[in-house]
């Protein structure tokens, strides 16, 4: 394919501005529990009683998606508020898929689809590449394209107006993807786009300060928490335009004990924003009681907060704050 024209990205410095200047939200509060509520119609049928249930968590952060029920059912801004100042400081946050295109999203347009065999219709964009096969729905996307990036950047527009405090960057580790050579069937770490001229993981690390520095022109301070894709962590001007990272399936995968080599290798990778100061939300789907107390073990003596969630997100799950905080779990 041919170079694409000037991108979005290059239109901002990486560290100009990325992180609105000296605000640091949770610089002088840390966050000591997070929840992480994706279907909050499944927490409670009753809207009201989700608010509620929501407002009462006793959680730092709340991550949500930005309507209650999906499709346009989008949560207003006194509840939103509702749920802020029902604790002292507390951060209502926004789901947003950056590294994938999901066709429930107000942006994706009926006559974009793929077929059975994974061929995309004439007037699917280009940028859209395949259908991804563990979430119908979900789409792989080339990230570093203009025309998607536009789509994202008016999707976080509509968050600010809604008035959340910041988003969760999803997918962020989508480089993955695109790592692994299709002809060869071989992974390259920091493998070029040749689209770009630069490796798949600086396109997505230029994405994510693009989008702290968007946001944050209009409202100082907004935070911005990418989930996964810890090995981006080794570029400077990516740890510092993020207030923290989110990590899923750290010390387990399922009932199963993750990988030791892949536990090291994220622990490792974590290193710069620890140093920094910046929270690490450890997000763990075991049901297992032995795995999460060997969980919840690692992450205190690391520092981490740490949630024990249902693999769907329709519940509070239940929080393991760090050791630094004189609260108990809730």
């Amino acid at each position: 394919m041919a170079r694409l024209p000037a991108l979005l990205l290059v239109l901002v410095s990486p560290l100009a501005g990325a992180d609105g200047g000296d605000i640091a939200p949770w610089a002088a509060s840390p966050p000591c529990s997070i929840g992480y509520v994706l279907q909050a119609d499944r927490l409670s049928p009753n809207r009201l009683a989700a608010v509620d249930l929501l407002a009462r968590s006793g959680r730092d952060v709340l991550v949500l998606d930005r309507a209650y029920g999906g499709g346009d059912a989008r949560w207003s801004i006194p509840e939103l508020e509702s749920m802020r100042y029902a604790a002292p400081g507390r951060s209502v946050v926004s789901y947003l898929s950056i590294g994938e295109a999901e066709d429930y999203r107000p942006y994706w347009q009926a006559g974009w689809r793929f077929d059975g065999a994974g061929r995309p219709s004439a007037a699917t964009p280009d940028f859209i590449v395949a259908p991804n096969p563990d979430w119908p729905g979900n789409y792989k996307v080339r990230y570093w394209d203009e025309r998607w990036q536009q789509l994202v950047l008016a999707d976080l527009d509509d968050l600010l107006e809604q008035e959340f405090d910041g988003v969760y960057l999803d997918i962020v580790d989508a480089f993955q993807y695109f790592e692994q050579d299709p002809v060869s069937d071989t992974w390259q770490a920091l493998r070029i786009n040749p689209e770009t001229g630069r490796s798949y993981r600086e396109d997505m690390v230029r994405w994510v300060v693009a989008i702290a520095a968007h946001a944050r022109r209009r409202r100082p301070g907004f935070v911005v928490v990418p989930q996964n894709g810890s090995a981006l962590l080794a570029f400077p001007e990516y740890a510092a335009a993020v207030d923290g990272i989110a990590v899923e399936d750290l010390y387990t995968l399922g009932d199963e004990p993750q990988a030791a080599t892949h536990t090291a290798t994220v622990e490792s990778d974590l290193k710069p924003l620890i140093d920094a100061g910046k929270p690490v939300f450890v997000v763990e789907y075991a049901a297992d009681a032995a795995l999460r107390e060997r969980a919840r073990s690692a992450a205190a003596a690391r520092g981490h907060l740490l949630l024990f969630a249902d693999r769907a997100l329709t519940g509070l799950g239940t929080a393991a704050p760090p050791p630094r905080c004189a609260r108990a779990a809730r």
